[in-house]
């Protein structure tokens, strides 16, 4: 069976690099959003919160993006 995909987000790699984390570059280039407005939409509890990957690092889930893109409401805009 193959997995239905939202076109917004890049395609999942083939390979040996599963798409598992997106690092902040990558969340702000799919969103189209700034960094700003994703960490108050954080805060807010409108957009999904990163894992920690050390002291300083964090990085999205992609299933979480995958969620939130697909629960957006394109249809008002």
């Amino acid at each position: 069976m193959a997995m239905q995909h939202n076109s917004a987000l890049p395609p999942m790699p083939t390979g040996d690099a599963p798409r598992v984390l997106a690092r902040l570059p990558t969340v702000l280039k799919i969103t189209g959003l700034g960094r700003s407005t994703i960490y108050r939409w954080i805060a807010e509890g409108s957009f999904p919160a990163p894992v920690r990957l050390g002291r300083r690092a964090v990085a999205w889930r992609w299933s979480d993006l995958d969620r939130w893109t697909e629960s957006r409401d394109t249809s008002q805009h």
